[in-house]
């Protein structure tokens, strides 16, 4: 029996062959649509039957697994966990697009595959699913991936269901696939994107500084830390700052503008910012003034833990105090001393970054 093929419009995806694709998946159907890179076999990893016939069809050993295709960034935290810094930056950079990450799996100490494919029939499909799915390339295991669904047809006519027709995909090369469980970072397949672009990336560190309203400590901090980088000609680490109050849009304090301003550094454009959950995730270090902003932050994110200091207790600086206090209200001198403990801060901090 021959399976059916519907002719999608990738401009404008007729909405009924959309649910017609996504249903058959969710209810434990093999359909094969179209990607940015290969055609695939979409299935139902929720379903048993389906991922048993997937690996029939697929003439696949069951003990290997199959990557998930998600619609949007923001599923993949229903998947993985302790998701690094750098996942995140792949992630922003390079989705929807030809990249795996392989994660730690949420559900066991096993770990997952997830990509983003950057074509509008997919995504769509995936939504209208609206469960975890799988995607192999729609081929079996021993031949070349498809680009045309003539090639689907000389292997998986009569075996799945129904084949999504969006033309030919131009030939190029499958997704690459990253392990992004710790660093360095380990591409397991160079694909589509190079294993310099994927470095280029995932070795940047971003550190983020967190005081209270981002008019003073933080942003001497960002700024102390910028010039010390730009110094050393340091491009490999992003600084940013941010406050834990509701209020944004705020330029530097005075006093913060004329001591920075006596160091060579103007900070008359800076805007404050208020933290948010992204922020905390996609940074790899994050340095607060004091305990109430690490309380906040492990609030909003826990599993941010071991990559959040005191900023004096990462430099090693012995006081009674490991808090840095808000000199907002407070003297002149009592400015200049914040400003001092900052610095020193930045100085030895520097040298380990």
């Amino acid at each position: 029996m021959k399976t059916d093929v519907i002719r999608i419009n990738l401009e404008a995806p007729e909405q009924e062959n959309i649910k017609k694709a996504g249903q058959i998946i969710k209810q434990g159907g093999l359909v094969v649509i179209p990607t940015e890179t290969v055609y695939g076999i979409a299935a139902n990893l929720s379903h048993k039957k389906a991922i048993e016939r997937l690996c029939q069809v697929k003439q696949r050993p069951r003990g290997k697994s199959f990557s998930l295709h998600i619609c949007d960034k923001e599923e993949v935290e229903k998947y993985a966990k302790d998701i690094l810094g750098f996942a995140y930056r792949l992630m922003e950079e390079f989705w929807p697009g030809p990249l795996t990450l392989v994660l730690k799996s949420k559900d066991n100490d096993s770990t997952v595959g997830i990509r983003m494919p950057n074509h509008r029939v997919a995504l769509a499909i995936i939504k209208e699913a609206a469960i975890p799915v799988v995607c192999p390339s729609a081929n079996l295991s021993e031949n070349p991936a498809p680009h045309t669904v003539k090639e689907v047809l000389k292997d998986l006519d009569g075996l799945v269901d129904l084949i999504v027709d969006g033309g030919d995909i131009p030939p190029g090369k499958e997704s690459s696939v990253v392990d992004a469980t710790g660093l360095p970072v380990k591409i397991l397949r160079e694909g589509a994107l190079s294993k310099e672009k994927i470095e280029k990336v995932a070795n940047k560190k971003t550190v983020l500084f967190v005081c209270t309203g981002n008019s003073c400590r933080s942003v001497m901090a960002e700024a102390l830390l910028k010039k010390e980088l730009e110094k050393r000609n340091r491009q490999d680490i992003d600084v940013i700052s941010a406050g834990i109050m509701m209020a944004e849009g705020l330029g530097a304090t005075e006093q913060t503008r004329e001591l920075l301003q006596k160091e060579g550094i103007d900070v008359s454009g800076h805007i404050s910012r208020r933290m948010s959950a992204n922020m905390i995730k996609h940074s790899d270090i994050i340095l607060v003034m004091e305990k109430i902003q690490e309380e906040r932050i492990l609030q909003l994110v826990p599993e941010a833990r071991n990559k959040l200091f005191l900023l004096k207790e990462f430099a090693k600086i012995e006081d009674n105090s490991l808090d840095i206090a808000d000199p907002i209200a407070r003297s002149t001198e009592f400015y200049e001393q914040t400003f001092a403990t900052i610095k020193q801060a930045i100085t030895r901090i520097i040298e380990v970054l």
